[in-house]
């Protein structure tokens, strides 16, 4: 047998693929969507209102500062096995690869400043809805600078917001269009269904998490059925959870009025 042939794509069954989609999804988003609905049930079942309540994320993970910095890098590194599980799924089982997904560096400056460009208009958009939620009594209170001030808080912020970027993005967008395509779900069912899922993690912040991530989802979703690429998207995703778990003390300090 020719090596092109020991290399063609062997079909795998609807079975197959749907249980892989739920096997991937339970080891990563899809665990954090049921925890993050349970939040939400605990939270709104309290006699305290949703914008009484509190979530800190980032959070210190002990009071030895050598072993929260230990653990924190290892929940990072560990949170990115699943991103790893779906590349090395799509690799395997795509041609060219994920150049399909348009991970490729062809085009970095064009992937750059699309990502800017999402990051300024999704952030501004986010906010919004956040300050509007939390007016109407819809969200939780979002603490993200709880880490103590040590040398590697920021270092380990920005990883932080990489592993979030990469995950969502990667397992989201890249694996799960790719996966739902090959069942033969159509666009718009794909991308509402996936910015549904996106919003259902999120509902730890209450419903205007879900609103503000459902309609990012919707956004990115339409753009990358459009034009193909990946890569702006893990851009817009890092620079908005970079720019939220940095400058968050900032903010809280310049608007405390806000928070």
């Amino acid at each position: 047998m020719s090596d092109s042939g020991l290399q063609a794509v062997i079909p795998i069954s609807r079975r197959r693929i749907g249980g892989e989609i739920l096997l991937v999804l339970g080891v990563s988003l899809g665990m954090s969507s049921i925890y993050a609905i349970v939040n939400l049930v605990d939270f709104s079942t309290r006699k305290t209102s949703l914008s009484s309540q509190s979530v800190a994320l980032n959070a210190s993970l002990s009071d030895r500062q050598a072993f929260d910095f230990i653990y924190q890098f290892l929940g990072i590194a560990f949170d990115l096995v699943p991103v790893a599980l779906v590349v090395y799924i799509l690799w395997q089982s795509a041609a060219p690869h994920l150049a399909r997904l348009g991970v490729d560096f062809r085009r970095p400056w064009k992937d750059l400043g699309l990502g800017i460009l999402l990051a300024l208009i999704i952030g501004a958009g986010g906010i919004g809805v956040y300050l509007g939620a939390r007016a109407l009594h819809l969200a939780v209170s979002i603490s993200a600078d709880s880490l103590p001030s040590y040398w590697w808080a920021i270092p380990i912020l920005l990883l932080s917001a990489l592993r979030s970027a990469l995950q969502e993005e990667f397992i989201v967008i890249g694996y799960l269009y790719a996966r739902l395509r090959e069942l033969g779900w159509g666009k718009w069912t794909i991308i509402l269904s996936t910015a549904v899922f996106r919003g259902s993690y999120h509902l730890y912040q209450g419903y205007g998490g879900f609103v503000g991530n459902f309609i990012m989802g919707v956004i990115f979703g339409w753009l990358y059925t459009r034009y193909g690429r990946l890569l702006p998207f893990v851009v817009a995703h890092f620079l908005i959870d970079a720019a939220t778990f940095v400058g968050y003390g900032w903010a809280k300090a310049a608007f405390p009025a806000l928070f």
